[in-house]
């Protein structure tokens, strides 16, 4: 079963295309990293994907069923900036939110908010008002709120946004976590560098298109050209003439289609060799290449 299938997915306003014949296939246990410029049409895709936003054409699917309003009491999410009650505190939000939405059981509902609390690390401060909360506690709340009814599916936009280095590497531990247990996660970010190291597939949007859509693997396709550390790094340059495209010290990058051939040819010349290793294609290199002029800014 897919988790999210859309077919020729479009928005129109008016005369403007927002998004434009998206095919989105999602498979159930993915973690799919979404990406695109300002304007892509990414956020416009989530909310179609919501059910806050209806489509002018196309047809969509959420965990296999096409009527949303079902579908959508197995769902968690946040989409852009979380909204809360400033006055109140996080655990009351909880408590509204879950009251006001599809699924949630009243009789579980004080264990669900402590574990959604506990797991996203706010449990001691559950109590205080949300207007004290930081950008990086008021993002875990709306973590907690996403995850109160133990969805199958998460649809999360920015999860990372206002936390410090050690709060984005435990909601990263967080998410993998989830996804290990059977949670299906869907994540648009603009953080290249958080995508590349908790996604396993990517679709990148332009102008509304799905210009690429694939496993993360496949897209990080080896260069052709090969990292060389050598203390012999002048003797390296001599006997590789022509092949060295680039040299910091005792670091340099060889066009190097076969990586057991450079390594035989360096050791039987007795280079000592400190690290090898093929050059890999980059997230940011696969997206710039897909997409547009002018769509160097990633949202």
């Amino acid at each position: 079963m897919t988790a999210i299938r859309t077919e020729g997915l479009t928005k129109r306003y008016g005369s403007l295309v927002v998004v434009d014949g998206v095919d989105l296939e999602v498979g159930d246990g993915d973690r799919y990293g979404f990406l695109g410029p300002n304007g892509s049409g990414k956020t416009t895709t989530v909310r179609m994907l919501l059910g806050l936003v209806h489509p002018t054409a196309g047809s969509l699917e959420v965990l296999g069923d096409a009527r949303l309003k079902r579908a959508l009491a197995e769902v968690g999410a946040i989409v852009e900036a979380p909204a809360a009650y400033g006055h109140v505190s996080g655990r009351k939000n909880l408590a509204l939110f879950d009251a006001a939405g599809p699924g949630g059981s009243r009789r579980t509902r004080r264990r669900r908010i402590e574990e959604a609390l506990e797991t996203v690390g706010l449990a001691g401060v559950g109590k205080r008002p949300v207007k004290a909360y930081s950008l990086g506690m008021r993002q875990r709340l709306g973590l907690a709120a996403a995850l109160l009814r133990r969805p199958r599916l998460l649809i999360l936009d920015e999860p990372g946004n206002g936390l410090d280095p050690q709060g984005t590497r435990e909601i990263r531990d967080l998410l993998f976590g989830l996804n290990a247990a059977g949670t299906t996660l869907f994540i648009s970010s603009h953080l290249l560098a958080e995508v590349e190291a908790l996604c396993t597939r990517v679709g990148v949007l332009d102008r509304g298109r799905l210009v690429i859509q694939d496993a993360l693997s496949a897209l990080r396709q080896e260069t052709g050209r090969v990292l060389v550390r050598t203390p012999d790094a002048a003797a390296a340059v001599a006997l590789l003439d022509g092949r060295i495209t680039a040299r910091d010290g005792d670091r340099l990058m060889v066009t190097a289609p076969d990586v057991a051939l450079l390594n035989s040819q360096l050791v039987t010349a007795g280079l000592r060799i400190a690290e090898l290793r093929s050059e890999v294609r980059s997230l940011e290199d696969v997206v710039l290449e897909v997409t547009g002029p002018g769509s160097d800014r990633l949202a």
